[in-house]
């Protein structure tokens, strides 16, 4: 790999899948399956493709949250995607989301399936079809939308830019590292800010803008993403922190970031999860 501070960009980009990288093997300059592989179906209305990524945590914890308000239609069944291994280039996940991301949903409750993908699109679908979690009010509906879908704006910088560059780069590179920190650190300001306000992301009401941020922004300050608690210095967030804290603190949360989970701890892992005696082959830590 050429030195970052001696490369200089061909007229023409080519494709080298030998990138150096974490997760160089699954990143390829075009769309559509590899390979036929269909996916598997449980005995519930909802189905879950995923992993426990921030972006899937997202919606295993809505959907816990579902289930903890007494929502029964909610329950699903949540199979593992692995992503190193090439799963979401499967025809049958790319059937679901031709984008080839986690997570997907298929949502088997009426006549006909339906088809969901990218995280904010499912939290904003589930939040509708349960009436549940997003407001009704109009003023304070469109507060909840605007931070959903800064959210889904803003996170592809603390991950691919900052996460990539700081925790998983083959090469340290100063000047991508700096640019991202300082990106992070004024979306860390914009949150700091706004919790300053209010108890919640949208207002005093918990919804979707805060299942939707938490999983990145949250675990974020709670040093569970790229080890970068100490670097990015995040106690100076101290609104941040008292929301992740106490969003970390309900069960729902918990459950739903142990599902399709795969790293750390073996106990907080539930690879699948068909049924909610599932958790209890471990125990959930109490806050």
């Amino acid at each position: 790999m050429s030195d970052a501070s001696s490369y200089s960009p061909p007229r023409v980009w080519t494709f080298k899948s030998a990138n150096g990288g974490r997760f160089a093997n699954i990143n390829r300059p075009v769309a559509g399956p590899t390979h036929d592989k269909q996916l598997p179906q449980g005995r519930h209305p909802l189905q879950l493709y995923s992993l426990g990524t921030p972006n899937g945590v997202k919606v295993t914890v809505m959907l816990e949250e579902l289930l903890a308000a007494g929502h029964a239609g909610a329950e699903y069944d949540a199979w593992l995607i692995r992503i190193d291994e090439g799963d979401q280039f499967g025809s049958g996940f790319v059937d679901i989301n031709p984008n080839s991301k986690i997570p997907a949903l298929l949502d088997r409750s009426g006549t006909q399936p339906i088809r969901v993908f990218e995280s904010g699109a499912i939290l904003l679908y589930l939040a509708e079809k349960f009436g549940a979690f997003v407001p009704t009010d109009a003023a304070a509906r469109a507060e909840c939308l605007s931070w959903l879908f800064w959210q889904m704006g803003s996170a592809p910088y603390l991950g691919g830019g900052f996460g990539h560059f700081y925790a998983y780069a083959p090469q340290k590179i100063e000047y991508a590292i700096d640019r991202y920190t300082m990106e992070v650190k004024r979306q860390l300001d914009v949150l700091d800010r706004r919790l300053a306000q209010s108890r919640h992301i949208a207002g005093e009401d918990y919804t979707i803008a805060d299942m939707a941020i938490w999983p990145w922004y949250g675990q974020l300050v709670l040093g569970s993403l790229y080890g970068a608690a100490e670097f990015l210095q995040v106690q100076e967030y101290r609104h941040v922190m008292r929301w992740a804290k106490e969003l970390e603190a309900r069960v729902p949360v918990q459950r739903g970031r142990r599902v399709n989970r795969t790293f750390g701890d073996a106990a907080l892992q539930l690879p699948e999860r068909h049924d909610a005696s599932d958790f209890d082959k471990f125990v959930t830590p109490q806050a």
